[in-house]
Formats: C-alpha cells, sequence, structure tokens
C-alpha cells in the first residue's frame, strides 16, 4: 500500500495550507476539518489493511489522492493571488470549493468500508450532507458580506488615489462594477415559482429562435435578465390546473441541481388559461451560443485549453447530478445537444429536468432520445441490461470526443455498422494527433469497453481540472 504515505503527506500539506488563508476562514477551516477526518480514515486503513472489499478501498485511495492534490493546488491559488484577482475569482472559487467537499465526502463514503461501524459513524458526522449543505450555504452568505465590506473599504481608499494612473483607474473602475453587482439582483439567488405573463419581455417582433415538433424558443427579459422561454406546443388535451402541478413539481425538482453548469429554471407560465388555447411557458436561464454542437460546427477557434475547460465544465454539470440524491442518479440521455453554451463558452447540463413533465402532456411513453451513437456497448448487445452511471460515462466520452474532434460521432455509419464497430470491433474513433496526451487518455478512459474501466464522474472531474492547470502553464 505505497499509496498510503504519499496520500497523508498530501492530505497534511492541504491542511497547513488552509490555516494559512487569511480570507473567507470559516470556509477554510472547515475543508480543514473534513481533510483531517479522512487523514483518520487513512491511518486506520494504514493500520487494520483493507478490509472486506479491497479493491474497492484501493479504488478510494486513488480517487481521494486525485482529490486531496486538487484541494492543495485550489488552496495555493487561493492564498498567493491577489486582493483584485482573488476579488474576481470569488464566486469560481467557492464553486471550486463547494465541488471539492462533494469529492471529499465521496471518498469518505468508500473508504468508511475499512473503519468499524462505531468509528465510521463518528467521523461522518463531518460528511452529514444536510449539515455540510447549511453549512457552506452560511459560508457562501458571509463570503458575499465580507467581499462586499472589503470592495467598499479598498473603493473608499481608491477614491483618494491619483486619478491620473491608468492601472489605479481600472481597478478603482472594477471595484464599482462589483460593488454595482453586489446591490443589483444576482441571477442564483432568483426564487424559482410560477411567473405571470406580464413579468416576461418577449423580443419584437415575437419569433421563435428555434423550433421543433414539440416546441418553440423565445428570446424574452425575466427581472431584467435575458432568458430563454420554451412554449409547448402540443399539450392541447391537458388541463391547465394538471400542467401547472407537473411543471411546478418540476421545477422546484431543479432547484436540488443548483450549479454554474446545471441549467438554471426560473419558473413556469401558464397563459390564457380559461380559454380555448392555453400557452404553457418554461422560462429557464439563456444560453447565448446556443448548444454544444452548434458551436463545435462553428466557425471559431477552440484552442486545447478552451476545450480542456469546456470538457471539466461538462464534466462538473454530470458529476453534480451523478452525486444527487438517489431518485436522481442518471440524466438518462446523455448527449452533445443536451449541453449549451453560455457567452463566456461556459458549458452548462440540461435537458434533463422536463422529461416526465413531457411525458404527463404527451399522454404516452415517450422513446429514447439517446442516438445510437451515445450507447454504451452493454446497452446495445442487450436491451436489458440496465441504465446506471457507467453506461452515461460512456455516453459522456462521445460528448468529450466531440469536444476533441468538433466532428460528429460515427458519421455516415448505421445502427447496425455502430453495433458491429463497437461491440465485435471494440472500435473507438481516434483523436487527433495533436489531442493533449493527458485528456486523450481520459476520453479513451470514458469509452472503455468494460464499465469498471470507465472512470466516475467525480474523478473526471479531479483530472480534468488538472488537464486545465496543464495546458493554462503552457
Amino acid at each position: 500500500m505505497d499509496i498510503l504515505d504519499p496520500i497523508l503527506t498530501i492530505a497534511e500539506k492541504v491542511y497547513a495550507l488552509c490555516g494559512e488563508v487569511k480570507a473567507n476562514k470559516k470556509r477554510w477551516s472547515r475543508l480543514a476539518s473534513r481533510v483531517q477526518a479522512l487523514m483518520k480514515v487513512v491511518q486506520t486503513v494504514k493500520a487494520k489493511g483493507l478490509g472486506e472489499k479491497p479493491e474497492m478501498v484501493q479504488r478510494g485511495l486513488q480517487e481521494l489522492k486525485y482529490t486531496l492534490e486538487t484541494a492543495q493546488e485550489v488552496v495555493k491559488k487561493y492564498t498567493t493571488t491577489t486582493f483584485f484577482s482573488r476579488i474576481r475569482k470569488v464566486y469560481d472559487l467557492a464553486e471550486e470549493f463547494e465541488m471539492l467537499n462533494d469529492r471529499l465526502n465521496d471518498n469518505f463514503q468508500l473508504l468508511s468500508l475499512a473503519l468499524q461501524i462505531e468509528q465510521a459513524e463518528k467521523l461522518g458526522c463531518v460528511f452529514e450532507k444536510d449539515r455540510c449543505q447549511k453549512e457552506d450555504e452560511a459560508d457562501r452568505k458571509n463570503d458575499r458580506e465580507e467581499l462586499e465590506r472589503l470592495l467598499r473599504a479598498q473603493a473608499k481608499k481608491m477614491d483618494n488615489v491619483q486619478e491620473g494612473v491608468d492601472s489605479v483607474k481600472t481597478e478603482v473602475q472594477d471595484i464599482k462594477s462589483m460593488l454595482k453587482s453586489l446591490t443589483e439582483p444576482n441571477l442564483q439567488l432568483l426564487d424559482t415559482k410560477e411567473i405571470k405573463i406580464e413579468n416576461l419581455d418577449f423580443d419584437d417582433p415575437k419569433t421563435p429562435i428555434m423550433k421543433s415538433a414539440t416546441h418553440e424558443l423565445y428570446k424574452g427579459q425575466y427581472n431584467k435578465f435575458t432568458v430563454a422561454i420554451k412554449r409547448y406546443t402540443y399539450a392541447k388535451n391537458t388541463t391547465p390546473r394538471e400542467v401547472r402541478r407537473i411543471f411546478k413539481k418540476e421545477v422546484e425538482t431543479m432547484k436540488r441541481f443548483e450549479s454554474p453548469n446545471i441549467l438554471r429554471m426560473f419558473g413556469i407560465c401558464v397563459e390564457g388559461e380559461d380559454g380555448p388555447s392555453p400557452n404553457y411557458l418554461i422560462v429557464m436561464e439563456f444560453c447565448e451560443k446556443g448548444n454544444l454542437p452548434q458551436v463545435l460546427a462553428g466557425k471559431s477557434k477552440l484552442s486545447w485549453g478552451r476545450r480542456a475547460r469546456m470538457s471539466l465544465d461538462a464534466a462538473q454539470g454530470l458529476y453534480r447530478l451523478h452525486q444527487s440524491e438517489e431518485k436522481f442518479k442518471v440524466h438518462g440521455c446523455i448527449s452533445s445537444s443536451k449541453f449549451l453554451v453560455d457567452d463566456g463558452y461556459r458549458v452548462k447540463l440540461g435537458c434533463f429536468e422536463l422529461a416526465k413533465t413531457e411525458t404527463s402532456l404527451r399522454g404516452k411513453k415517450m422513446s429514447s432520445n439517446n442516438t445510437v451513437s451515445y450507447c454504451s456497448p452493454q446497452q446495445l448487445e442487450s436491451i436489458h441490461d440496465s441504465y446506471n452511471k457507467a453506461c452515461e460515462i460512456y455516453s459522456f466520452g462521445i460528448v468529450l470526443w466531440e469536444i476533441a474532434t468538433r466532428q460528429i460521432p460515427f458519421k455516415g455509419m448505421s445502427d447496425k455498422d455502430i453495433y458491429a464497430k463497437v461491440c465485435k470491433e471494440r472500435f473507438t474513433e481516434p483523436l487527433p494527433e495533436d489531442c493533449p496526451k493527458s485528456l486523450a487518455k481520459l476520453i479513451d478512459a470514458c469509452r472503455s469497453y468494460e464499465p469498471f474501466q470507465r472512470p466516475t464522474a467525480g474523478v473526471l472531474v479531479d483530472k480534468l481540472r488538472k488537464v486545465v492547470e496543464e495546458l493554462d502553464d503552457e
């Protein structure tokens, strides 16, 4: 078990670094306590061995090493960055922090198998999900208050500095802009609710920016934010009361997946419910660049660094879904078109929240939207094979391949051809020669024929973050 000592060494470094952080001390103190709890788990494994499930524990140890290495880089980045850089990155760092907590929780759940029951329960309180969520929510509130206080103090100092210095003037403007943003409504803090039609402003003329057999998509405004407004065109035989019940349930479900990498839904709107042709609308976050295939097929230049960051965004969205409650473990229909891209090239997972809604409104069982190109070998070989996270990781591997190549998977092949290639020949489509080796290795791992060889979404997040760091340093 050569891996144990390196894990303990990294954990001790992370614990020490957390103590050096000057700002947001509660947040980093909590991270330190979680790292310390995991150190005790590793020390127990070192003393008592791998327990009754050695393969699972070994895998957990390897995953923990990845997570701790990521934690070390995140804490270093926070302690060494300048005041202004820390302000500009505060929300991204908060998201990284929460993702680290989720990963550490996953690591604990695996490694606690090596502990006696009473020991696991004693340390498990540190990772109790509801408690962690409440603590992290309080930390976010404290961070915002601290940020506002620091910004106002710094802005006051800057007002007294010579205005002719260009760099100072730029910093003053940045601070004033951030102060203004703190007083404006926060996109992530808007309530999810039923929305009145008069609170929605459609672009004029009211022309859909996208159409399908089931809905029309409009661009509009809600609470001064640009939003996408989805109007369903097939729900003619469903009562407004039933639609409202279904939509509200689905929108409330989405609140469990709050993340910068999951498409945000703001609410529902039922227009003209007493008339002969009521309209059923979903109000959601607007992504300026459209879906992932549109971006990849476009003419914009995408460096390997940008493609790696897009891959990381997508993986973080999938991980947020996979590590959530038991009944919401998988998306069920992963393909590149299910990911949307905002103006800053941030990728967001969407198009899964309304599966029940659409089924209910159509009044019949929906067929799978997932094409054969994204089906795992196990699904292709047997329609009775149960769909699980490993299947979803294979589908996600195809999406990563699309990001790397900017091509359509298995283009021109029939379903029969794809089956023969994937299941009989165990073929995977090649990656570009200039694809970074670390990224190529991850994409190939996701497309492994054997489910056991595919990484979890959490491991993908850890490793893709390293790929991004490597490419940023070049």
